[in-house]
């Protein structure tokens, strides 16, 4: 597959003993199919992957690909810390129907770059699901070096690259240094939903994108304005978040998407503990915000 576009990342909602809500997660997986986004990322930071047990990631899978009815390409996040674990992962992922998957070096002991190389090279391997390499040291703590990426962008099975969207002023730089190390065709994407825009303009093939798991009719007016060369349009649309940017970035776009579920009628969860959910004022500042531009 080759991603591009916009792909969509929603939560996963599950009670506090972190058994998914199949019902719930088909309510925020029903809209982003209605919208029409390029696909959906499943289980990524947002979705809290690293929270779920197996069974439950499995259950979340084949909800969400039952929603989709073949639609929607489905991005799994099949990170583990045990190589093992993540082979199960994405062999799960790939039996209910996925696209990809999507994985991160997770650790507790710092990785060496041959060590990521190996546990990219045995899941690709085992399980024949074509891979996303997550580039995400904000939660890792790993950071990918050009020779690595360079390493697994050339191995088997490895389709695409999602990493943090630079400064604007960087953007530029960036991906051509990205697109100097990877083969022709691997689809480069960027996350960080404020600096998005500017990747997207420079080149990147994919927005990776939070509000898009709930907004994804702002999130893809965005994508199509670019594509279509509209440069000031899309500026316009995301000058216009700032102040919803400004709330990812004092909160996280975790939370603040938790309390814009809750705001919205589509489900109403905490967090998986110990990430506690925002305050009651932040929780208001959160619903004055999605007022003011619209959103609720």
């Amino acid at each position: 597959m080759h991603l591009t576009g916009l792909c969509a990342f929603p939560i996963t909602p599950a009670d506090p003993s972190g058994t998914v809500d199949v019902v719930a997660l088909r309510r925020l997986i029903a809209p982003l199919r209605a919208a029409g986004v390029d696909s959906i990322g499943l289980l990524g930071s947002t979705g809290t992957y690293a929270y779920l047990s197996r069974t439950e990631r499995r259950r979340a899978v084949e909800a969400a690909i039952a929603e989709a009815a073949g639609q929607v390409p489905i991005l799994v996040g099949v990170g583990a810390l045990r190589t093992d674990e993540a082979v199960r992962l994405a062999q799960d992922a790939q039996a209910a129907g996925a696209a990809a998957g999507l994985l991160a070096p997770m650790s507790y002991t710092p990785l060496t770059d041959d060590e990521v190389f190996e546990h990219f090279a045995t899941v690709a391997r085992e399980s024949r699901l074509p891979l996303c390499i997550y580039d995400n040291p904000g939660t890792t703590h790993f950071r990918f070096s050009p020779a690595l990426i360079g390493r697994l962008s050339r191995l088997p099975g490895i389709v695409a690259m999602k990493c943090p969207a630079p400064e604007p002023d960087a953007a530029a730089a960036y991906l051509r240094d990205q697109r100097g190390l990877v083969p022709d065709g691997l689809s480069l994407g960027c996350s960080g939903d404020w600096n998005a825009v500017a990747a997207l303009l420079a080149g990147a093939d994919v927005w990776y994108s939070v509000v898009a798991g709930l907004f994804p009719q702002v999130a893809l007016s965005i994508v199509r304005a670019v594509q279509t060369g509209d440069a000031g349009e899309a500026q316009r649309q995301n000058a216009r978040l700032a102040p919803l940017w400004a709330l990812f970035k004092e909160f996280s776009s975790l939370r603040v998407m938790y309390a814009s579920a809750d705001l919205l009628g589509r489900c109403s969860v905490m967090p998986p503990l110990p990430i506690l959910p925002l305050s009651s004022t932040a929780h208001q500042r959160v619903a004055d915000t999605l007022a003011s531009l619209g959103l609720i």
